[in-house]
């Protein structure tokens, strides 16, 4: 079975687990908790025998998302742009440059963020394919009744898509995997794994339930694959070509050819879908949409499921951002790492509610609310500007608190905030971007004031393209959307801090678009083929 990952995408770090992983991951018992871990070894020759030992393994399936997180695909959307930077403090956090090397866009096929974290991202997404493509065949052949069949069917489809959404982000053409047979496959074209992203999800999503009971929270609904269809059609002008992107103006949906029209008119459908379909509203609280009991807000589409009990299985955000001092979680504390930069800080204004995300100023204890200091026993303070990032001090950049912590968590650094990768509030923004391109100002003036309003209604804006971007700058700040974006609309190698490191004309990097596909898998897989520029 190791030879699968090995000869299908390329080699790496323990690809045999991620194979036995749908059977390993999840015990028979309490299978229905997208959240369990394992108690039996579960094996192609004793599992799969009943109902329960199936969604055992469909839950394996799930459980590669939470290798996305930590750091993969959702950290470095963010960790590539404005959104994020992880200074290094003293002897804290240089780990052979690979955190500045990635938020600096100074990388290479082998420089230390892509083989720390880019190829790690390879490996992961890719088990999560394997491990669909194992639990569909599992299915395909199993007695299970026709309609369950093809909603679980349906379910894994768009799991596969969306991992598959993910990949073709990163690294543009890649191979197409839809069974276990041991071989090895060559790159696809881009345009063909967008075209096969399109119909696993327009195929799947008529037998995709609108909503699971609690016992099932968690699992794939038809409002999260119209989510995801929203977004690939947003995207449809880089995500649709193998080359030509516009790296420094705006690549539109806009007379992109899709299944049933153009690409923005299938972005606004598929918005429309989510939003009218009764399921999900505005969340009139927008921080429990993060919150540690956010499980219950109605906005959320598509989450990471976290627990904080002794499974270990929490979300780590807070832990990634706070200073050591501001919170006990039993092993340490935070890790004092993550920062946003002033001129993100300062795109929030006075007025925006949202802007209490982040931690400015002097630092409190999350147990007693009290003041805290330093390590060396100096108010602890946070500072927008960070002077050097390659010398910062302990208090240096403002801090993220959008998925705000419980104290002392019952599980060390596990968090219990399920992570928001779809909500209702982006269906809106899709939608007005969407409905820009398309000539309907209008109407996209009225969906983009459905979100801004909420939060800044006395800073009115007009909708533009740039109204928008910041729109969801705003919305979506550490939700893993802003590389996606900034690409989207020419941004990505001309914000501010970009531009002062590496080289001296980003305009001329456009291979940057797209992630290199690092050495441990070239040398693996003789098929695959290097991206352009690396």
């Amino acid at each position: 079975m190791k030879n699968l990952l090995n000869r299908a995408v390329g080699g790496g770090r323990g690809r045999l687990r991620y194979l036995l992983a749908p059977m390993l991951l999840l015990a028979v018992q309490n299978c229905t908790s997208l959240t369990e871990v394992p108690h039996d070894a579960l094996t192609p020759e004793t599992a799969f025998k009943s109902d329960a030992e199936i969604l055992a393994g469909v839950a394996g399936v799930y459980a590669g998302l939470r290798a996305i997180e930590w750091v993969g695909y959702i950290t470095l959307e963010d960790l590539t742009t404005d959104d994020a930077i992880v200074p290094t403090r003293g002897n804290d956090w240089y780990d052979n440059g690979q955190w500045l090397d990635l938020h600096r866009q100074t990388w290479t096929a082998n420089s230390a963020g892509e083989l720390a974290f880019v190829d790690g991202a390879w490996n992961d997404l890719f088990s999560g394919v394997a491990k669909s493509n194992l639990m569909i065949d599992v299915i395909t052949k199993s007695g299970l009744a026709a309609a369950k069949k093809d909603s679980t069917l349906a379910e894994l489809r768009t799991m596969r898509a969306w991992y598959y959404y993910m990949l073709q982000d990163m690294f543009g053409g890649v191979p197409i995997v839809t069974t276990t047979e041991l071989k090895q496959y060559a790159r696809s074209p881009r345009d063909s794994v967008f075209k096969f992203i399109e119909s696993e999800l327009l195929d799947s999503r008529k037998n995709l339930p609108d909503r699971w009971d609690a016992a099932n929270y968690g699992r794939i609904t038809k409002g999260a694959a119209n989510a995801i269809l929203a977004s690939l059609y947003l995207n449809a002008g880089i995500f649709d070509k193998n080359s030509g992107w516009n790296a420094t103006g705006y690549n539109s949906c806009k007379g992109v050819a899709v299944q049933g029209g153009d690409a923005c008119a299938g972005a606004i459908a598929a918005a429309d879908a989510v939003i009218n379909s009764g399921v999900y509203t505005l969340n009139p609280n927008w921080f429990q949409n993060f919150s540690p009991d956010n499980k219950s807000s109605p906005e959320n589409i598509f989450v990471i499921v976290h627990i904080a009990d002794a499974s270990a299985i929490g979300g780590s955000w807070p832990m990634r951002t706070l200073h050591y001092n501001q919170l006990n979680t039993g092993d340490g504390g935070p890790w004092n790492g993550f920062a946003t930069l002033a001129e993100t800080y300062n795109t929030f204004s006075a007025t925006d509610d949202r802007k209490g995300m982040w931690l400015a100023g002097q630092g409190k204890s999350f147990e007693t609310g009290q003041p805290v200091n330093d390590r060396q026993g100096n108010p602890l303070i946070f500072t927008p500007t960070i002077r050097d990032v390659d010398v910062a001090n302990e208090g240096e950049g403002v801090r993220f608190n959008k998925f705000s912590p419980i104290p002392d968590p019952p599980h060390g650094s596990s968090q219990p905030n399920d992570f928001t990768l779809f909500r209702l509030s982006e269906m809106y923004l899709i939608k007005a971007e969407a409905e820009l391109e398309a000539g309907n100002t209008a109407a996209a003036q009225a969906d983009l004031n459905t979100i801004h309003n909420r939060h800044d209604p006395a800073n009115p804006v007009a909708v533009s393209r740039d109204a928008i971007l910041k729109e969801r700058l705003l919305e979506l700040s550490a939700e893993g959307k802003r590389r996606t974006d900034m690409i989207r609309m020419g941004k990505f190698l001309s914000w501010t801090e970009a531009s002062l490191h590496g080289h001296v004309n980003k305009s001329t990097e456009a291979f940057r678009l797209l992630f290199p596909i690092s050495s441990n898998q070239l040398g693996s897989n003789p098929l695959l083929t290097q991206n352009p520029g690396y």
